[in-house]
């Protein structure tokens, strides 16, 4: 049997089943390398990107030591942002269906304390959150853990570079010497060896190469004469590849307002995410992206950190990034699981040093190839073909997806096919209509009821 099989590895006989239940029979390189130390025990620092793995590698190692009978917090799993923080919880849960009554809090900044500290009251085996947000509950003696096994680091590097060192050195004075430490991160700055020797014991190192392989990423270089020219590249190349999905990456926030101001004036369907935005609105951003009601995202790469976004068609570098490890990161977000994906990387004369430094990591010469001609500006921007409705109930109102779909469907509604995806949040849902029937969609809910309630509704 190969060692590669998940039935190989000492798990507890639910966590296994569960598995075999979600179809999940290889492990990724990542896993294989780490999961088996972790499970025996070992401090274990990771380097891996994004779609590798990573989540379920510690979340089967902390579930599998897990004692549900004994109900404090037992693992601590801390992130960069909300975004990051709620996608592992929701990982967690999914591999966790086979035990019964374990309870996982999601704690992060942007949230209403009021619920996070009634829940804190109730109590939790695991806790996924942010650094301030833990870092407050723990200074106001509402988190206690004292019984924590088990201490999981996800993207360290980006709560590095986010200024949560003080946060963290603070985190870890209230945590058990005696723990398991799990340290998980895209690139590797000094500062990671630097937490690695504070907090953890003789740690095993492993890691995974982050090289992007030509069979599944096909990367394209564009020269332009200067900064001001990057725009126009950006068009052309849109207008002429015309992707679904696509990740527009700049160096700054000011940057990425600026190209998704000028994309939108050109006709195109594209959002901004930078960390000036409030958490309402990033939701919205990401709800919209992610459900396919837009078709392009303008990021910063602190602000992208964390999304999951399924069937990612492209990614454009409008900006080269300094570091070569980081540029890896960017385009493997999309060719992900063995799809094909296009990258897509403008620079000018300044960017000579950035390029020759992604030629030595990836080993191979950058060709610059030719923009697309003037004529592709005469083809109209793709329009999505869904379009987001905001329900004003949640979680909260006992709103689940199973009574958004029969809200809309049904006598007089639209058809099943015609709903996209789903999310519900605490105090609101959005859903993903085709674009054609949306006034039906809002005139549906709105004329009826769900939860034996009328719920407010607008597209947006």
């Amino acid at each position: 049997m190969s060692s590669l099989q998940f039935s190989t590895l000492n798990l507890k006989a639910a966590l296994s089943d569960n598995l075999a239940t979600l179809g999940f029979q290889q492990m990724t390189p990542i896993q294989a390398q780490s999961l088996p130390l972790i499970i025996d025990g070992k401090d274990v620092v990771a380097q891996a990107k994004t779609g590798s793995g990573k989540t379920a590698a510690f979340g089967l190692g902390l579930l599998n030591k897990l004692n549900v009978k004994k109900f404090r917090v037992q693992a601590l799993v801390l992130c960069p942002t909300r975004e990051l923080a709620d996608q592992v919880a929701k990982d967690i849960r999914r591999l966790a269906r086979g035990i019964h009554n374990i309870k996982v809090l999601t704690l992060c900044g942007g949230m209403p304390m009021g619920p996070q500290i009634g829940s804190l009251e109730h109590g939790a085996h695991i806790i996924v959150g942010t650094p301030g947000r833990i870092e407050d509950h723990l200074s106001k003696g509402r988190l206690n853990l004292d019984n924590l096994e088990t201490l999981v680091l996800d993207e360290a590097d980006r709560m590095l570079e986010m200024g949560f060192q003080d946060t963290l050195d603070l985190i870890f004075s209230y945590c058990p010497a005696k723990r398991q430490t799990l340290l998980f991160s895209a690139t590797f700055p000094a500062q990671i060896n630097s937490i690695a020797n504070k907090l953890m014991s003789a740690p095993e190192h492993v890691k995974v190469e982050a090289i992007a392989t030509e069979n599944t990423i096909n990367q394209s270089f564009y020269r332009v004469e200067s900064n001001e020219q990057r725009i126009d590249a950006l068009k052309l190349l849109l207008h002429a590849n015309e992707p679904e999905s696509a990740i527009v990456f700049c160096n700054t926030k000011k940057t990425a307002q600026d190209v998704t101001q000028q994309l939108r004036q050109s006709g195109f369907s594209a959002l901004a995410l930078h960390g000036d935005l409030e958490q309402r609105d990033r939701n919205e951003v990401l709800v919209k992206f992610a459900n396919k009601s837009a078709l392009i995202l303008v990021a910063t790469d602190v602000a992208a950190r964390g999304l999951d976004i399924d069937d990612l068609e492209a990614v454009f570098n409008y900006d080269m990034t300094p570091d070569p490890e980081v540029h890896v990161h960017r385009i493997g977000r999309t060719g992900r699981a063995g799809a094909k994906g296009m990258a897509y990387s403008i620079y000018c004369d300044k960017d000579s040093r950035r390029i020759a430094n992604i030629e030595d990591y990836l080993n191979q010469d950058i060709e610059t190839l030719k923009l697309p001609n003037a004529n592709v500006l005469d083809r109209i921007p793709k329009a999505p073909k869904m379009t987001t409705l905001q329900i004003d109930g949640g979680k909260k109102q006992k709103l689940r997806p199973g009574d958004i779909v029969g809200g809309l469907t049904g006598k007089t509604g639209i058809k099943g096919d015609q709903v996209g995806k789903i999310q519900v949040f605490d105090m609101k849902a959005y859903v993903a209509v085709e674009t054609t029937v949306v006034k039906a969609a809002l005139k549906k809910i709105s004329n009826d009821k769900m939860k034996g309630k009328n719920f407010r509704v607008r597209a947006i």
